[in-house]
């Protein structure tokens, strides 16, 4: 055995526990794997006296985590205090500059800063690895970076957020509504205390712009997420979804044409026959569609300490390997600048609910709103009066132009009609 790597780690939450506990567990495999030890030398958190259930007395204690970037016996330096900024971006920042490895499980910083931090870690010459910032213990990162290196990736898709998919998968089982659902997750721990980031999409979006840099050689571009949550789905909608053979599920969902690039995280509906149909409870799944590879499924647990521990120290075995490339599985310099595409030529079929008042005419008027505006109804399904005395309609599409759509909504927008803002939902297609 060589010397062995020599660990500065920032953030002792759960995962950060977890990282010290797994190397602790399987430290002589994971030598044996990674031809060198691994080990923790100096520590940073918040509260140097909380009880986490591991010793971390032998390891220096730094006040100051972006200090660790200048420990002195630190090979690599690991991030998990999270954040898109702060004294996440300010330790990543001072290692690379320092010449350190660098890991990180921080979706939302390298999301917004990815591109800076690939640069420095190239111009150091050292690695920048992020396995852990998607789908927890999945590699997925690994496996397009290295695994699909050879394809080319038309297109790249999956449930990226396990709070989510929790609760829509609850709300299919049990037909209960989503708010119900939400307090239910969060007192199990699967939803924050405040939940935005997750239900809203946020979460994804970060992961979304990730997964689409890595398969299309693109300059990360979170900012041209199209972005919307599930918080507005509700118990109909799921059922509604059932009787027509899918299965609601939020998704992220990236592919290129020509030099545009189409990034979208939004409630889909997903046919029975598809794999992500069946996947349940707070579990992620990616799928990859390569030119020689086909069809790849990457499932598994997308959060906990466990899971994302591995993912972590799966890092670090690479790293004392010396296995690791660019960031982006290409040179910054190579990554190009793609434009967002326009999503209202896009085409497909859709699925419309509306909440409506109980009274003649509505049907018609919302009929007539897509006549004018060139969508082809292919069903239309009313149910009866709620206890409000409203009622909901449910419409799918056929195939067409996604601005044709919108152009409906929007005639209808302020119509005395409808009670609430009406649910868009895509349908997955092939």
């Amino acid at each position: 055995m060589t010397e062995p790597l020599r660990v500065a780690l920032a953030g002792l939450g759960t995962v950060g526990a977890g990282v010290v506990r797994l190397l602790e567990t399987n430290g002589e495999l994971i030598a044996r794997r990674a031809g060198r030890p691994i080990e923790v030398v100096a520590v940073s958190a918040r509260d140097r006296n909380k009880d986490r259930g591991i010793d971390i007395s032998r390891f220096d204690w730094i006040d100051d985590p972006a200090e660790l970037a200048r420990h002195a016996r630190a090979d690599v330096v690991v991030e998990l205090v999270g954040g898109s900024d702060g004294p996440a971006l300010a330790l990543a920042r001072a290692a690379l500059g320092a010449g350190k490895n660098f890991v990180t499980a921080n979706k939302a910083m390298i999301a917004h800063h990815g591109l800076e931090l690939a640069g420095a870690a190239e111009t150091a010459g050292v690695a920048l690895k992020y396995e852990a910032a998607v789908a927890g213990g999945i590699p997925v990162i690994k496996g397009l970076r290295e695994g699909a290196a050879a394809n080319v990736i038309s297109r790249v898709y999956g449930i990226l957020n396990g709070t989510c998919n929790f609760i829509l998968s609850k709300m299919e089982a049990e037909g209960r509504d989503f708010d119900d659902i939400l307090s239910e997750a969060q007192a199990l721990g699967y939803a924050e205390a405040d939940p935005g980031f997750d239900i809203d999409g946020v979460d994804a979006a970060h992961k979304l712009s990730i997964l689409a840099s890595l398969a299309f050689g693109a300059q990360p571009a979170f900012a041209d997420v199209a972005t919307t949550g599930v918080r507005h789905v509700i118990a109909a909608d799921i059922a509604e979804a059932a009787s027509l053979g899918y299965r609601v599920r939020l998704l992220g969902i990236a592919d290129a044409s020509g030099e545009k690039l189409f990034q979208r995280v939004h409630p889909y509906l997903v046919p029975l026959d598809h794999p992500l149909a069946h996947v349940t409870g707070s579990t992620n799944a990616v799928v990859a569609e390569g030119n020689y590879v086909g069809r790849l499924l990457f499932q598994g647990a997308g959060a906990g300490d466990g899971p994302t521990a591995s993912a972590v120290v799966a890092d670090l075995i690479d790293i004392a390997r010396g296995e690791f490339g660019p960031p982006y599985a290409m040179p910054v310099d190579s990554l190009a600048a793609m434009a967002p595409a326009d999503t209202g030529e896009r085409r497909g079929r859709d699925y419309l609910r509306f909440t409506v008042a109980d009274k003649v005419g509505v049907l018609a008027e919302i009929a007539a709103a897509m006549r004018d505006a060139g969508v082809s109804i292919e069903s239309l399904m009313q149910r009866g009066a709620m206890a409000d005395g409203s009622v909901l309609v449910a419409i799918v599409t056929h195939e067409g132009p996604e601005r044709c759509v919108a152009a409906a909504l929007e005639k209808l927008r302020g119509s005395p009609s409808l009670v609430g803002e009406p649910m868009w939902m895509h349908i997955l297609g092939s």
